[in-house]
């Protein structure tokens, strides 16, 4: 009788495992290839299963890129500003493996409590794309259960900004839910509904489908509940800010993927960079879109300009040393020459959930499912930025970072 019940028990087991494995298999790796081999072509992200997934969306105006050098040159002003990280104390082992409340969390110098957070971008939930659903639950899963915050930022592209893509978005997140705060950034693909026609096809010959930049950001407002695409914070006694692009190429065609910042917006960042603003005391910035030429993948022609305002931008910024902007659309892999670099004040690239790229700006193969993020610690002015593997649900050494004392 014992045989009998270990061996019903033994096949249950494989049945479920089987099963699992099933509904968590991610897509096979041909639209990969497929997006691969046609990404100079004039397409967007094509939201049709037989489509080819991760095509690059059409470009900024094109301006001759910086040569490599330029990269390096950039990305060796990084040491300076970076010191390698404390050892792990025995604390922060707990809360790798999810064994500390939140409460509980120490800071990885192991001096006094800090504040946790995590950053990810470009998590592309498409409500047809198994792959990016079974990535943002393994992403999601990992942050919950081994390294456990107060706030997760998602900054920008959550999905095509069709109904069904935040439908899909928000079910994935109260099956997976963060235990801290939640909050979102406006991408240019929640702006990609335009691209779509009324038989819900992939249409470009027929831009803009009857779609405004108001109704595409409408929904991100309602998804989100926010009245404006730009808004702040006060996390855990640190100043939040978070900004986006208040239009989109249905306006003026030349400002393509890039995020358009109106002067009541960068009016509006110069009076709450201020608010009680320390020397030293971190301000952590968010934006989907990177100043051009800054972090990895902002010397691509892709991201000539990325930001309109750009100059401006990095202007106001530049008067508050201690700021930390965090930026995703370039998908650049974590560790990248640039992932981190200091220019007037520290700019950070965060990957991408669905589908990092290698420095040549392709897409890394589908067959290593790869998918990463960030998690930040602050204790006192001191911020330690790790990027994390969530398929391995370890840690990227080649990205890890500290700024200030």
């Amino acid at each position: 009788m014992k045989l009998y019940i270990a061996a019903w028990q033994v096949i249950l087991a494989a049945v479920l495992v089987l099963a699992s494995y099933g509904m968590d298999e991610e897509p096979p790796a041909s639209t990969e290839a497929a997006a691969s081999s046609v990404q100079q072509a004039n397409f967007i992200f094509a939201p049709e299963p037989d489509a080819p997934v991760l095509v690059r969306p059409l470009g900024s105006p094109r301006v001759e890129a910086a040569p490599a050098a330029a990269i390096q040159t950039v990305a060796a002003a990084a040491p300076a500003v970076i010191s390698a990280a404390s050892p792990a104390t025995a604390s922060d082992a707990a809360l790798a493996v999810g064994q500390a409340p939140l409460s509980a969390a120490v800071s990885l110098a192991g001096s006094q409590p800090a504040f946790r957070f995590a950053v990810i971008s470009d998590i592309h939930v498409e409500s047809w794309n198994k792959e990016s659903h079974t990535k943002l639950r393994k992403a999601m899963t990992d942050l919950r259960s081994n390294v456990p915050g107060q706030a997760l930022v998602i900054n920008g592209d959550l999905g095509n900004g069709l109904p069904k893509d935040y439908e899909v978005l928000g079910k994935l997140m109260k099956e997976t839910p963060y235990p801290g705060q939640v909050v979102y950034t406006i991408g240019n693909h929640e702006f990609y509904k335009a691209w779509t026609d009324s038989a819900g096809k992939w249409n470009e010959a027929s831009f803009p489908n009857g779609e405004t930049p108001e109704a595409s950001i409408n929904r991100f407002l309602q998804f989100t509940g926010y009245d404006k695409v730009y808004h702040d914070s006060w996390m855990g006694g640190y100043h939040f800010i978070f900004l986006g692009s208040e239009t989109y190429r249905q306006t003026d065609d030349s400002y393509a993927e890039d995020a358009w910042l109106s002067e009541d917006q960068l009016n509006w960042l110069e009076g709450v960079l201020a608010e009680d603003a320390e020397a030293g005391k971190p301000i952590f910035v968010f934006l989907h879109q990177p100043l051009p030429f800054t972090v990895a993948g902002s010397f691509t022609d892709f991201n000539s300009r990325a930001v309109v305002q750009h100059d401006r931008l990095k202007e106001i910024l530049s008067r508050y040393p201690q700021t930390v902007f965090f930026s995703g659309h370039s998908h650049w892999e974590l560790g990248s020459p640039g992932t981190f670099i200091r220019d007037g004040f520290t700019m950070v690239n965060t990957s991408s959930v669905l589908t990092p790229y290698d420095t040549t700006d392709n897409p890394i193969a589908a067959e290593e499912r790869k998918s990463e993020g960030l998690v930040v610690e602050v204790s006192g002015n001191s911020v330690h930025i790790r990027g994390r593997d969530f398929t391995a649900g370890d840690w990227i050494p080649a990205a890890d970072y500290t700024v200030g004392p």
